[in-house]
């Protein structure tokens, strides 16, 4: 027995000291023991839940970390859009704004700062990468053919919308054309505001009303018009300073450089020399130009012109007797120029002109009209300012366009009676 029971404790097995009532057997070697503690499940339920809940937290930030990256994603790309949308004027509304620029303004940056104001580009600080970046690569700045190297932004009055993309816009205020098309147009001596304004929107040059409103308010720093206001009693401020030639154009040019063409024109031709002239006499450049748009419109031929003004400036010159001009030009300009262009949201209507435009003898206007009625060329310039040497205070036409003068009333009726009966009935 004894032998027996060291055996049994040679192979690790007590039944005695270990084995339960249904003979379970337990091995006492620890290394063993560790191992079956191990892969036994444990009856704390704490510990077998912690690893799930780890996980949990650990997927709910993945998910945080993608929504925080998706949405950012998408601020960037509609910022994208919103961008190239102001460049390139993909999607954008052809809804005129008008700017009014009243000082030059010489750089890109205040240019853009301009359209943002005005509503017309959202992302301007881009939009001044962006203008910079193209004004580098596209090197000079050419307008109407001359060199420019620096990026100037005259004074005027612009219709621009965001159809036009930025470029197009930035253009348009130096006074470019969005096209490179160009028209050729003469403008006759003569010819009235409505007239030339008519004609330039005919061929697309520029855009009605932006024109009137250039016409109207735009200060230009020409000596001709310098500190030319508009009046009240004036149908159109700059009426007789559009200087009438010929002038090539490009189709979608800016109305302040196209009115800056005429201006240009007319200041290089009345020279020095004629402002003398204007003050020798005793008259105001701008009473030149309405004595000689007068002329213009009541001469048949160049060789008429200094004998009508020499008809006016007697008259002006004693008001006392001849209060009147009797021109007929004068009461016709507002009768068939203005009348018809006209709108009906216009201030005044041809009849309140009429006031101070008429210059028959039943109207209250002495001397003058309140401006000029037509844009005169530089032979009517000339006679206003070199009229003949002449005593007459009548002039009429017969229907053949003949020229006659008097040097009084009666003598005046014996011509017309001789020469052109059918002016006394």
């Amino acid at each position: 027995m004894e032998n027996e029971d060291f055996k049994l404790q040679e192979t690790g097995i007590n039944p005695v000291a270990t084995a339960s009532d249904k003979s379970d057997v337990y091995f006492s070697n620890v290394e063993n023991e560790e191992k079956i503690t191990t892969d036994t499940p444990s009856t704390s339920s704490a510990v077998v839940k912690k690893p799930p809940k780890k996980k949990a937290k650990g997927v709910a930030g993945t998910y945080m970390f993608f929504i925080v990256v998706i949405a950012i994603s998408m601020v960037i790309s509609i910022y994208a859009v919103l961008c190239m949308n102001d460049a390139l004027a993909i999607t954008k509304t052809s809804i005129n704004v008008t700017i009014n620029i009243s000082e030059p303004i010489d750089n890109i940056s205040d240019a853009v700062d301009l359209l943002a104001d005005n509503g017309l580009i959202k992302c301007k600080n881009f939009c001044k990468l962006f203008a910079k970046f193209r004004e580098s690569q596209v090197g000079p700045n050419y307008r109407n053919g001359v060199r420019y190297d620096d990026k100037t932004y005259e004074p005027g009055v612009y219709y621009l919308n965001a159809k036009m993309g930025l470029e197009g816009m930035l253009q348009t205020l130096q006074g470019n054309a969005t096209t490179a098309e160009t028209v050729h147009l003469t403008f006759p001596e003569g010819y009235t505001i409505p007239e030339i304004v008519d004609r330039l929107v005919a061929n697309e040059v520029c855009d009605k009303a932006a024109l009137l409103k250039v016409i109207e308010s735009t200060d230009f720093s020409y000596s001709l018009v310098n500190g030319l206001e508009a009046s009240e009693n004036v149908p159109y401020r700059l009426e007789g300073y559009l200087f009438p030639d010929t002038y090539d154009f490009y189709v979608g040019e800016s109305a302040s450089s196209v009115v800056k063409k005429f201006l240009a024109n007319g200041d290089a031709k009345v020279t020095e020399k004629y402002r003398k002239r204007a003050e020798k006499l005793g008259y105001t450049l701008p009473e030149i130009i309405t004595i000689a748009s007068i002329i213009q419109m009541e001469a048949g031929s160049t060789e008429q012109m200094k004998e009508i003004s020499a008809v006016i400036h007697n008259r002006l010159s004693d008001k006392t007797n001849y209060p009147y001009l009797q021109c007929d030009a004068t009461a016709d300009y507002i009768k068939n120029k203005v009348a018809p262009a006209l709108s009906s949201t216009q201030a005044h209507t041809a009849d309140y002109y009429l006031n101070f435009y008429s210059s028959d003898m039943t109207s209250t206007v002495v001397g003058l009209p309140a401006g000029p009625i037509c844009n005169p060329g530089v032979d009517a310039i000339k006679a206003a300012l070199y009229p003949a040497d002449s005593d007459a205070y009548f002039f009429f036409h017969d229907n053949k366009g003949n020229l006659y003068t008097a040097k009084n009333n009666t003598e005046f009726k014996q011509k017309v009676e001789a020469y052109a009966p059918y002016l006394l009935h």
